[in-house]
Order: C-alpha cells, then sequence, then structure tokens
C-alpha cells in the first residue's frame, strides 16, 4: 500500500477558512427566505413613508405660496422727528390790556416818595409805576387771584411764607392778591409790627410793582392788594 499522506498543521501555518453553514432543512430554508422578505418589506414601507412626507410638505409649500401670492421686501421709513409740544397758549387781549394799562400809568414826574400815608391808607409804587395804577388797584381794577394769610405767624415764619407764596403766585401767572398781615391789635402796645415788615418785605422784591391797603370788605388796615409784575 502507497504510504498515507499527511499535512503539517504546525503552529506557524494559517488555518482554513471556514466555510458557511449549509442549511439541513427545507425548514431552514424557507424560514430564511421569510426573513427576508420581511426586512425587503420593512424598508419599502419606510422608503413609502420618507416619499409621502416629502411629497406632503412639498404640497404644504406651493399651498402656502399661492395663499400669500409674490412678496416684496418691506422698505424702510425714514425716521419721524416729532415736534416739541408748543407752550399754552397765551391770553393775547389780556395781556394787550395790562401792558396798556401799564403804558398809560407811566409817569415822568416820578415821585421819590413812593410810600405814602394818607389816612392809614398806605400805597406804594415802583418808580415809573404812575399814580393810576394804585387808584385802579384800590378800586379792585384786577380781579384777586390768590391771598395768604399770615397772621398769628412769628417774623421769621411770616417772612418766608410770604416770599414762598410770592413765588408760586409767580409761577402760576398772578398779577393780583392779597396779603393778610392784621391789625396788631393782640400785639404789646397794640402796634402793628407784622404789618410794618409785610411791607417793607414787598418793596424789596422786585416782582411786586405795587400794593395798596385794602377795602373795607377785602380785610382795611389789616392787609394789603399786591399787583405783581407779569411772569
Amino acid at each position: 500500500m502507497s504510504p498515507a499522506l499527511t499535512q503539517d498543521v504546525s503552529s506557524g501555518d494559517k488555518p482554513m477558512p471556514s466555510k458557511p453553514k449549509a442549511l439541513k432543512s427545507l425548514a431552514e430554508l424557507k424560514g430564511v427566505q421569510k426573513t427576508l422578505a420581511e426586512q425587503r418589506e420593512r424598508d419599502a414601507a419606510e422608503a413609502a413613508a420618507r416619499a409621502a412626507a416629502e411629497k406632503k410638505r412639498a404640497m404644504d409649500q406651493d399651498l402656502f405660496s399661492r395663499a400669500i401670492g409674490a412678496t416684496q421686501p418691506l422698505r424702510r421709513q425714514p425716521a419721524v422727528t416729532l415736534a416739541p409740544e408748543p407752550p399754552a397758549p397765551i391770553p393775547v387781549q389780556q395781556q394787550l390790556d395790562e401792558q396798556r394799562v401799564l403804558q398809560e400809568a407811566i409817569s415822568d414826574e416820578f415821585d421819590a416818595a413812593t410810600l405814602l400815608d394818607i389816612d392809614d391808607a398806605l400805597s406804594f409804587r415802583r418808580p415809573g409805576i404812575g399814580v393810576d395804577v394804585t387808584r385802579k388797584l384800590r378800586k379792585g381794577g384786577w380781579t384777586l387771584q390768590g391771598e395768604i394769610d399770615l397772621h398769628g405767624l412769628r417774623r421769621d415764619e411770616a417772612r418766608e411764607a410770604l416770599g414762598a407764596f410770592l413765588r408760586d403766585a409767580m409761577r402760576r401767572g398772578w398779577r393780583c392778591v392779597r396779603v393778610v398781615h392784621g391789625k396788631g391789635l393782640g400785639s404789646p402796645g397794640k402796634t402793628p409790627v407784622l404789618k410794618g415788615k409785610v411791607q417793607s418785605w414787598l418793596m424789596q422784591k422786585d416782582e411786586v410793582l405795587a400794593f395798596v391797603q385794602a377795602r373795607a370788605d377785602e380785610g382795611g388796615a389789616g392787609a394789603v392788594v399786591v399787583l405783581l409784575r407779569p411772569a
């Protein structure tokens, strides 16, 4: 007999690649075929779903484009500068009337004795303001627009209150106000101390054009009516 052929399979040689496992029965073949068919069905269903979604997106986009029609970019509007709010109108006729009265009352024959004391009826007028102004003021030619009562206040309190009142009157545009200082009947010796102080303070205020003692029905010797310059 011929000697048997043998193959050296020492550790240095590479092993032969394994062959695919052979199907042993018809049942196994059918199982593999079923698995492959199911996989193909899933792939086809996913592809169909993607195609349907893409088609729907395209239809929605087309419908939106038809609905809005052709579009144009918005034009940028130029900035609008708002004009400042105009100031409140000044009553022209009233201003003209007041200016006319003051102009007509200006006198070239200015009397340095601008503080007069005649029968306790005190009056004061600025240089250049004629006696017609004090006469008209005494007769109620200007409507009283406000008043302050200093009666009973201490001197410092009265001075501060009078200054604040005159500033507020100028801001409001008042022209004629009344200042009540009292007759001083309750003072020691019945001397009207506050009355003289009020008159002195008013004379030092540039906004005061003139003042006169109030009429009896407006306070008499216990008050003065003051004419203020236009604001």
